[in-house]
């Protein structure tokens, strides 16, 4: 049966649009596959460590000749390496902080890129399906005064196909501080509309991509 690796990267565990997406999501995949496996990382909670100069170097080091430092930090990469190499599919619930990733998700990302293996041409998850769930506080999108700011979505679209070649697509929710900032206040009818659509958009996409991954095994 298939596997799903769901990351999950909010630093909220309440009230995070990003994980309540990402979970209608997860829920549609496991109902077309209750046999099925999901693994699941949350980053928010249980950070991976950032890639460290020891575990740089370690990469270009035969491992005969590594320290016992540099085995400890390939050890933590080649676990998480394998969770994506071996999944079906891969679930990212991800919120724009500050313009940009959270950094727990940008250390699992560095984590993950190891050029010759998973990354580059012919790189092990080359083709793998990658579903993004993005949060927005405000309005980034394309036409908005702020989408100049716009580096979440933007920048893993080219860091998950330009480094590891994945298959990327994204389900986006905007406007997710309309609720908790008086100053958005006005917009908390957009807001609660584009989180529906977004949930709608999120089942929708993991129909489609459980259609998908079927017709291939099919074939």
């Amino acid at each position: 049966m298939p596997t799903l690796l769901h990351i999950d990267s909010s630093a909220l565990t309440e009230g995070s649009v990003s994980r309540e997406v990402a979970a209608t999501f997860a829920r549609e995949w496991q109902e077309a596959h209750p046999d099925g496996t999901v693994v699941y990382r949350d980053l928010g909670v249980s950070p991976v460590p950032h890639l460290s100069g020891t575990a740089i170097s370690a990469q270009f080091t035969p491992a005969e000749q590594r320290t016992p430092e540099q085995h400890a930090e390939v050890a933590v990469r080649e676990e998480l390496i394998a969770e994506l190499e071996q999944a079906d599919a891969v679930l990212i619930g991800a919120p724009m902080y500050n313009f940009s990733v959270p950094s727990s998700l940008k250390a699992w990302l560095d984590q993950v890129v190891w050029m010759g293996r998973t990354g580059g041409e012919g790189g092990s998850v080359a083709g793998k399906p990658l579903t993004v769930v993005a949060s927005r506080g405000g309005a980034y999108g394309e036409g908005t005064p702020r989408a100049e700011y716009e580096f979440l979505v933007s920048y893993l679209e080219k860091a998950f196909t330009g480094l590891l070649g994945m298959e990327v697509d994204f389900v986006v929710a905007e406007m997710t501080l309309a609720r908790v900032n008086p100053a958005l206040a006005q917009y908390i009818e957009h807001a609660d509309a584009s989180r529906a659509q977004a949930h709608t958009d999120a089942a929708a996409k993991a129909r489609a991509l459980v259609e998908r991954l079927a017709e291939r095994v099919a074939v």
